[in-house]
């Protein structure tokens, strides 16, 4: 069997799964688990991904606009892989390579091959065992899929049991920082296990853009800072611009010390197995008396 994933949480699911052996194709951002590094790269976007958050936001703004694609597909390369599946998403434009994309550029191709294209739309966080199962499915291997599920399932139950007796704490979840975005899609959920209530997004839909006077408006306990696809010390660069004006060091969590850095690129932004963790980091930041940060103290860090 051969398998092209041109997703990050697709890829991470096909390990999970146990299958991790059968890849042969990833995208540009497939960088989990390690080991990915010698399969080809058959995606890369057309923007510059090291830009600042506002440079980027606006040459995706502008691709779109102009109905172009953000990322280039290598269809050739596909070609000659023959994959069994190909693995991609419906989601979100801007995301990843989409379905459409990959069913435009090997249009003529599919229809003379057996290569079967897999498509995960995951809105929210129930969402994503639906796409594990789907994927389980379409590589046979659907027992492990519901194991995998479960265990998921049972992690995310017992965070919730531990956390229900708790104050919820208000959480402003920073998607994006040029312009300032909320966190939707499965982030509220993820939060809300860990005894987290969001504001300025909303589950299943996707993150919206908000304002300096939205976030004084709802006043939250905590403010993390995730940016999609950013590390932690990409999260901090693009922070950096915010910390001088007055609107924000006039925020609550700002003066109380209450403000966060976390790898969204490796947890919060790729809806596959590692929510579980991203919603345990979520409980060491809300909650660190019940919770201690020994298990991923590199997924986040108070900002100083």
């Amino acid at each position: 069997m051969k398998i092209v994933s041109l997703l990050p949480s697709a890829t991470e699911i096909v390990a999970a799964l146990g299958m991790a052996e059968h890849l042969v194709g990833r995208s540009h951002e497939c960088d989990w688990p390690v080991g990915l590094a010698r399969l080809p790269v058959l995606t890369q976007p057309k923007m510059n991904p090291l830009a600042d958050a506002a440079t980027i936001d606006r040459d995706v703004r502008a691709l779109v606009e102009h109905g172009v694609s953000v990322y280039k597909l290598n269809a050739e390369a596909i070609r000659a892989l023959q994959p069994d599946f190909v693995i991609t998403q419906s989601q979100c434009e801007l995301c990843a390579v989409s379905l459409n994309e990959v069913e435009t550029a090997l249009r003529d191709w599919l229809g003379e091959s057996t290569t079967q294209l897999v498509s995960l739309e995951p809105m929210a966080l129930a969402d994503v065992a639906v796409d594990i199962d789907r994927v389980g499915a379409a590589l046979g291997v659907s027992d492990a899929a519901h194991k995998l599920n479960g265990d998921i399932a049972a992690g995310f139950a017992a965070l919730r049991a531990q956390t229900a007796p708790l104050p919820k704490r208000k959480v402003f979840f920073m998607e994006w920082t040029a312009p300032l975005m909320g966190a939707g899609n499965w982030m509220p959920d993820t939060i809300a296990a860990a005894g987290g209530e969001v504001v300025l997004g909303q589950e299943g839909v996707h993150s919206p853009t908000v304002s300096m006077a939205d976030i004084a408006a709802a006043d939250p306990d905590v403010i993390i800072v995730g940016p999609c696809g950013f590390s932690i010390e990409r999260a901090r660069q693009e922070l950096a611009p915010l910390e001088p004006c007055a609107d924000w060091q006039a925020l609550r969590a700002v003066q109380a010390d209450e403000l966060y850095l976390v790898n969204g690129n490796h947890f919060f932004n790729r809806p596959g197995p590692r929510l579980l963790q991203s919603a345990q980091i979520i409980a060491e930041i809300l909650h660190p008396d019940l919770f201690a940060a020994d298990n991923h103290g590199t997924g986040w860090v108070r900002h100083a």
